[in-house]
């Protein structure tokens, strides 16, 4: 076996321990930012909310988590990964510990909302793997940071089994608070925990690719129109991923009348293949292209919720009866049973898991000076499209008046997704063929 020169080899091992501190951290962060899915069921019974009022204690966590991630990528350009996550854990333990000892409703959403920065750790580990990670290996490496998505399964996991053993008074003489308040107050002491692993073990010279520029000119590729374009795909991939996996426990509960603990496990089987998965989606971007990988995610999806989104009930035909009279006939009863859902979800969640890493394999290869501004608007706007789709979840069940109708807007939102980037492939292939007809991917020509 051939050895690595020294400075070959120390490179190597600070990579990887970038790779893995940064991915670690986010595991947690991205678990601390998504809690409200578990603990929004015995919060909503505590407090007495309604499915509004619960479904924005989820959302202005995923605002805030999303608010902030154009700066959050640029200042780490700029000051380095290693101080910036270190800093961001410690800070985010001090709502965690806070909701831990809260007692009303306006100051658990306002401590939601404080405890949801944590979502912006992405921007934070994208902009600092890319920049320590060769143009060839950042696909993989950003794939595998990314899988710290499963984080949104962690508290789904163990959330309802820890609720269920803590005892109402608490441990530790009351230190430690029981029921769903013990699991911020445990996310809080291991938030602490982590930022300091981080900002001990990480390396000790860190890389400062925005460090001596200008801001405008960090910010000057956020005018290409195709950041905007992956933005709206981030909405569809990751926007719709946070927002599910936050309402599908509450979802379960209510259309299948499970009890908490298997409505977490069942979501968890969503949250797997759309958090594990890209690394593969990365791969499969390499070889055939972020283009085509992104139309097969598409498509998988749109084909699951056309299946999901349909109401249950009897579906009726209207037809000209004898003499013209119309007259109506009963065609079939669709009731979609709990494991042909389960399923279908995990196709989607299959799909976003591949479509969200086809997304970010492009801002590295075209924006390589700029993965902090780019990576932080198109995450940005993803994670707005979670804190939207949550409250408008909702709203549609109350305007439409079925359950369903959570995968009909998911449904629009990808269809016109997937029509925008036709009408671009086209309009590209118009303008510039015939040699750019076996270039599919088309992100090498503005449109």
């Amino acid at each position: 076996m051939t050895t690595l020169p020294q400075a070959g080899a120390t490179e190597i091992r600070d990579r990887r321990r970038v790779l893995t501190l940064s991915t670690v951290a986010f595991t947690l962060m991205f678990a601390v930012w998504l809690m409200f899915g578990i603990l929004g069921l015995p919060i909503r019974q505590e407090f007495g909310l309604t499915d509004v009022q619960l479904s924005w204690l989820t959302a202005v966590a995923v605002l805030n988590g999303s608010f902030w991630r154009l700066p959050a990528g640029i200042i780490t350009d700029r000051l380095g990964g290693k101080r910036v996550l270190g800093t961001m854990l410690l800070l985010t333990a001090i709502p965690c510990f806070l909701i831990a000892q809260v007692q009303s409703y306006p100051a658990l959403l306002a401590l939601a909302f404080l405890v949801g920065f944590a979502g912006n750790s992405f921007s934070v580990g994208i902009a600092w793997n890319s920049v320590w990670f060769p143009r060839e290996q950042q696909g993989a490496a950003l794939g595998v940071f990314g899988a710290g998505n499963v984080g949104a399964s962690v508290t789904k996991f163990i959330g309802p089994a820890l609720i269920a053993a803590l005892p109402a008074a608490g441990l530790l003489g009351g230190l430690m608070p029981g029921g769903w308040r013990g699991i911020p107050f445990i996310y809080g002491v291991l938030l602490v925990v982590m930022g300091l692993t981080v900002l001990a073990l990480a390396p000790r010279v860190d890389r400062f690719p925005g460090q001596g520029r200008r801001l405008a000119d960090m910010l000057r590729p956020l005018r290409d129109v195709r950041v905007w374009r992956f933005g709206l795909y981030y909405v569809v991939f990751f926007g719709a991923y946070v927002a599910l996996a936050a309402w599908m426990p509450k979802y379960y509960v209510d259309v299948y009348g499970l009890p908490l603990q298997a409505a977490a496990l069942l979501t968890a089987l969503f949250i797997f293949p759309a958090s594990l998965l890209r690394p593969l989606g990365g791969s499969l971007s390499d070889r055939y292209g972020a283009r085509a990988a992104t139309y097969g995610a598409f498509g998988l999806m749109l084909l699951a919720l056309g299946v999901m989104m349909m109401p249950s009930g009897h579906i009726v035909l209207y037809v000209p009866g004898a003499g013209g009279a119309v007259t109506n006939r009963e065609v079939m009863h669709f009731a979609l049973g709990v494991w042909p859902f389960t399923a279908l979800l995990f196709l989607v969640g299959v799909a976003m898991g591949v479509g969200k890493a086809a997304v970010y394999k492009h801002i590295p290869e075209y924006f390589p000076r700029d993965v902090g501004a780019v990576g932080g608007l198109v995450g940005m706007l993803g994670g707005l499209g979670g804190f939207f789709l949550t409250p408008l979840f909702a709203y549609a069940r109350n305007a439409l008046g079925f359950p369903q109708s959570t995968f009909f807007v998911v449904f629009v939102i990808t269809l016109v997704s997937v029509v925008w980037m036709q009408l671009t492939i086209m309009r590209m292939m118009n303008r510039a063929a015939p040699h750019l007809q076996g270039n599919i991917d088309g992100d090498a020509v503005h449109s």
